[in-house]
């Protein structure tokens, strides 16, 4: 008779002790969850470490990941000796891209460009049947090759062309520095790592602090068949930073050649400010690229009204101008342009609770970035106030 009474003290105990570990659970879920609610109260009172989620998106090659990538120049540590040393490889293979695009899309251009000195047709035939293969170890010849064939007028001249086909925005940058990218000893700078084009895949998220505010962000990729994942993204989102290259008003996406690439991300703001789920979320436009968008307007080669035929008869408001007096009044112009057409998009603020804040950036300038974010922080923290409707 003692062996039952035995067994059934031993389950008690284990269920005991199960009955415990669920208790200390339940805690820990508790205080993680009175965590995350006192850590938005801190906000709002101005104290302590709070915490911000931002997500930005926008269309594939609008500049996403180089914003990311000066949020750690900024205010974590930059990037560290090894993490230099990891982003050669990409660095290559950006230099290799390159030129490989360029000679590549030659003869399909209408009307088709040649080398100039035919003496280079080896190294272009070098490019396209041994530089493309993915195994492709980057010897000294290549980085000699790419200068050669850079300094081509052949070559030149379909650069100039390159809204006629896909290239990288950073080929010129690296083209420029070929011999410097194949020495032995060659470490990138942050300026080296911020061109570097890979392509986002995923969902990857940066940690960092500024004056005792946490924000977390979230980098999503822009393709389309990446689009899918942002909904995981905006759970207790604080804001949406959207990111819109407005150089690529002459070219077309990687993904479907006859959409145009601004008018691609028109229509993805207009998809993400009219979502019904995110009514109530404002949205922080950075309107990108406006080194390479005054490099395109200055050079005259593609007009804007080719593409957006209301240009023809747009004009930049006085006080603009006025702001502006020091710069080509041209170029002002193609900026608020384009700065006015994503803000008929955002034109239905929801009632005074779904605001567009747009800003002129280029991602590459850390300064500008600086700048940005720094006006962005106040407008972050209003946000937060509306959200709890404490404002």
């Amino acid at each position: 008779m003692a062996l039952p009474c035995c067994t059934f003290a031993r389950v008690s105990e284990s269920d005991k002790a199960r009955n415990e570990a669920n208790k200390q659970i339940d805690k820990l879920i508790e205080k993680e969850k009175r965590n995350f609610r006192s850590t938005h109260r801190l906000l709002l009172l101005g104290k302590g470490c709070a915490l911000s989620n931002l997500t930005i998106i926008g269309a594939g090659e609008s500049g996403k990941s180089t914003i990311v990538k000066q949020m750690r120049i900024l205010h974590i540590d930059g990037f560290s000796d090894v993490e230099k040393k990891e982003k050669i490889v990409d660095i290559r293979k950006n230099l290799r891209d390159a030129i490989c695009s360029i000679v590549g899309a030659m003869p399909n251009l209408k009307p088709p460009v040649v080398l100039k000195n035919h003496e280079n047709t080896p190294i272009r035939n070098y490019m396209l049947e041994e530089a493309s293969k993915n195994d492709f170890d980057f010897p000294p010849i290549f980085f000699s090759h790419c200068r050669q064939l850079w300094g081509d007028a052949g070559v030149q001249e379909a650069f100039e062309r390159s809204n006629e086909y896909q290239l990288i925005d950073c080929a010129k940058y690296f083209l420029d520095r070929s011999m410097e990218l194949g020495k032995p000893d060659y470490i990138p700078t942050e300026q080296d790592i911020l061109r570097c084009r890979v392509l986002t895949s995923g969902i990857f998220e940066t940690k960092f602090t500024v004056d005792k505010v946490q924000f977390h962000m979230f980098d999503v990729g822009g393709q389309r068949e990446e689009r899918r994942k942002w909904i995981q993204c905006f759970n207790d989102v604080t804001a949406i930073i959207f990111v819109a290259a407005c150089s690529s008003y002459n070219m077309v996406l990687r993904e479907d050649p006859n959409k145009n690439r601004v008018r691609e991300s028109l229509e993805l703001l207009g998809s993400i400010w009219n979502n019904r789920w995110l009514k109530n979320i404002s949205v922080i436009l950075f309107l990108n690229k406006q080194d390479l968008l005054a490099e395109k307007v200055k050079s005259g080669k593609s007009k804007i009204e080719t593409y957006f035929p209301g240009y023809a008869t747009y004009q930049a408001q006085a006080d603009v101008l006025a702001e502006y007096s020091d710069e080509d009044p041209e170029i002002v112009r193609a900026k608020f342009f384009f700065r006015d057409e994503f803000l008929k998009v955002t034109a239905d603020s929801n009632n005074g609770r779904h605001y567009c804040y747009p800003h002129l950036t280029c991602a590459v300038d850390t300064e500008n970035i600086r700048r940005v974010f720094n006006d962005c922080r106040d407008i972050i923290q209003r946000m937060h106030l509306r959200q709890y409707e404490l404002l």
